[in-house]
């Protein structure tokens, strides 16, 4: 809806206002007459006549200060939308946090606070930071459209960190009731497939939609029946989509072929190991780490540097693991990722360290908001205290 009403507007926060109107309207006109047949086309048609209307009124000044410049025709399928929005945020003027955050904001709609959960920021640091990026929308006159193959590489590298961000916030919600949000998974996906369409040559592309469809094939199987989060390590891996995993180890050749491998390609490597492992016992956690230690080299990241530390745990035990996240805590960037604190008390409660596991999964729960993890933590810390539940 968004995007095709900035076809309209050429100014994201009038499409946004537009969008939300056509969203207040439906609550009434629904009630009265009943949801109608398409209801996301009636959305997108009264939030662009609404647009329109607010155009019609507007002032000579505002019609002639356009924060999108049009340079190509807009007709096209929503697909062509939803490229060009993206695209639009994503362009290099703008610093490539801010292209990430804005397009979260814009293109998949999450709340500003989704959006600062993402990055690990305050949420108000966050709402600065998508304020500053639609100003500076305008002050360059960045166009909407689709970039032309001169300027398209420099661009993909930002894309391609939104639709893994995008991926990463549904696979498993930084907020609500449910683990995942299927919506995000879907969109991250479907543009992800989009654009490997646009650049089937391109490495880093072709790695990504790997790393996706791999990680995504254990859908159904991370939430058991009765609602409770299901570790990698308890999955039936019976269920895991097997036709997913054909597909994305089938990308990933490609990746690992065409050129040196991005870090797209080498997470999507670690996400080949799980999904071929047939037993968690199996699993080769020893060339788990070593593609960490590669990962890590290209994208120095203290969330990589967390996710090598439980690898090595489980490759040379809980103590090795713990000595390896301690250096972590003094990392600013995890201060507030509940991840850490979940990571050491399992290996405290695996140490036999009742107490100290106690505080740790306290203080994981403290930072955790998505409520199947919660279920989780307090569960094992009911488990450590001596309460079976």
């Amino acid at each position: 809806m968004l995007a095709a009403t900035v076809r309209v507007t050429r100014d994201l926060d009038l499409a946004e206002e537009c969008t939300q109107d056509a969203y207040a309207h439906a609550l009434s006109a629904w009630a009265d007459g009943g949801i109608p047949e398409r209801p996301g086309a009636w959305l997108t048609t009264v939030a662009r006549n609404r647009a329109v209307d607010v155009l019609r009124r507007e002032s000579a000044w505002r019609r002639k200060l356009p924060l999108l410049v049009l340079e190509e025709p807009v007709a096209g399928p929503a697909e062509d939308d939803l490229l060009r929005l993206i695209f639009t945020c994503c362009h290099p003027a703008l610093a490539t946090d801010a292209q990430v955050a804005l397009t979260l904001r814009l293109l998949c709609g999450l709340s500003t606070a989704e959006v600062a959960r993402a990055f690990l920021v305050p949420q108000a640091t966050m709402a600065a930071r998508i304020t500053r990026a639609k100003k500076k929308i305008a002050a360059a006159r960045i166009p909407y459209r689709v970039p032309g193959p001169a300027e398209l590489g420099e661009r993909v590298d930002a894309v391609l960190a939104v639709l893994h961000l995008v991926f990463g916030t549904g696979h498993t919600a930084p907020i609500g009731a449910a683990l995942a949000r299927r919506d995000l998974v879907h969109a991250a996906l479907d543009l992800t497939r989009m654009l490997h369409r646009l650049l089937p040559a391109h490495a880093e592309v072709t790695g990504l939609l790997a790393l996706l469809l791999l990680t995504d094939a254990r859908r159904d199987t991370r939430v058991g029946a009765d609602g409770r989060l299901v570790l990698l390590a308890d999955q039936d891996r019976g269920r895991w989509d097997t036709a997913q995993i054909a597909e994305g180890t089938a990308l990933l050749a490609e990746a690992l072929h065409a050129a040196e491998p991005s870090r797209y390609a080498v997470q999507a490597a670690i996400a080949a190991v799980h999904a071929e492992a047939p037993t968690w016992a199996a699993t080769d956690f020893a060339e788990i780490v070593g593609l960490y230690d590669v990962l890590l080299a290209l994208w120095p990241s203290p969330v990589v540097a967390l996710n090598r530390a439980v690898a090595l745990g489980e490759r040379d035990g809980p103590q090795a693991g713990l000595d390896a996240l301690t250096p972590l805590l003094a990392e600013p960037a995890l201060a507030t990722y509940g991840y850490l604190s979940a990571a050491r008390a399992d290996f405290l409660r695996r140490l036999g360290r009742r107490a100290e596991a106690a505080g740790a999964y306290e203080e994981a729960l403290a930072l955790t908001d998505n409520d199947v993890e919660r279920a989780f933590l307090a569960g094992r810390l009911a488990e450590v205290r001596g309460f079976r539940r």
